[in-house]
């Protein structure tokens, strides 16, 4: 009998960190979403002036009219899609040569790719902006794509995925006279989706957060995204934090919506980097 409270007080003491947490993690976004419905100037800093008092959906109008919040939000959404394809087809690729094909040099490029993992983007980010400059992709979509292409860590990951899948199935098939594509995608594509989620999450999560090549390659409002129009925007009214508060909630609900509709994928890909990477 002992021994039973014993467990049923463990576990509730475990539920009760666990909802607290999520309280604690959980109060910073409704205070964002309650001061968004807060009157223009209305102080929000203090908690009983939040949650008390009126509200109106006119900050909404407002900064669709002062800001092409819109805008920025479509350019985020399409370079965060486009990096996350063709991210996930380059370095599927990459990993199945790298585990399933034999050539010269591949545990040379294996080691150069790795190596990938430990360079910064600081250091390279000045001969970076004088290639895309040369190239003139500065203010376009593709210099904000091109260099989001290259992913170490999800090469990594998606060869130790492909070296799990028995030789002799890659064997078989060429025997049958698959082409190494063929053997990639009738084989290795069809049951790698679980690994393929993992790095298409992050990849897109990674890209949708991307600030500092975009605030560098960008000097047009139209072609920003948000992480680089939100806080401009917000400099321009330090004195007034309603408008600010609704800003941050309308670029948010695009992360929530995929978050909603891919979060058993978000977790098994977060375990399965945890258990694999």
């Amino acid at each position: 009998m002992k021994k039973g409270k014993k467990i049923r007080l463990s576990k509730i003491f475990l539920y009760l960190l666990i909802y607290g947490t999520a309280l604690l993690w959980l109060f910073p976004v409704v205070w964002m979403i309650v001061s968004s419905f807060k009157p223009y100037g209305t102080p929000v800093s203090i908690l009983q002036e939040v949650f008390s008092g009126k509200f109106t959906v006119e900050n909404y109008r407002i900064i669709l009219e002062k800001a092409p919040i819109l805008r920025w939000t479509f350019n985020s959404f399409f370079v965060s899609a486009t990096v996350t394809l063709c991210t996930l087809v380059i370095t599927s690729l990459a990993a199945y040569a790298l585990s399933k094909l034999k050539f010269k040099g591949k545990g040379v490029g294996f080691l150069l790719i790795a190596s990938g993992m430990m360079i910064p983007m600081e250091s390279i980010i000045i001969p970076l902006y004088q290639a895309m400059a040369q190239a003139k992709l500065l203010n376009t979509y593709a210099g904000l794509i091109y260099p989001s292409l290259a992913s170490p860590i999800g090469v990594l990951i998606m060869k130790r995925f492909y070296d799990s899948i028995p030789d002799d199935l890659i064997e078989a098939a060429v025997l049958d006279g698959a082409g190494p594509f063929e053997r990639w995608w009738n084989i290795c594509f069809p049951v790698s989706k679980s690994s393929m989620a993992a790095v298409g999450i992050f990849t897109f999560t990674s890209a949708w957060n991307n600030f500092l090549w975009p605030f560098l390659s960008i000097t047009s409002e139209k072609m920003m995204t948000l992480p680089v129009g939100i806080p401009q925007f917000q400099g321009a009214n330090l004195s007034e934090f309603t408008l600010p508060m609704t800003a941050s909630v309308v670029a948010s609900v695009p992360a929530i919506i995929v978050f909603i509709i891919f979060q058993k994928q978000i977790i098994k890909g977060i375990a399965m980097t945890g258990i694999k990477g």
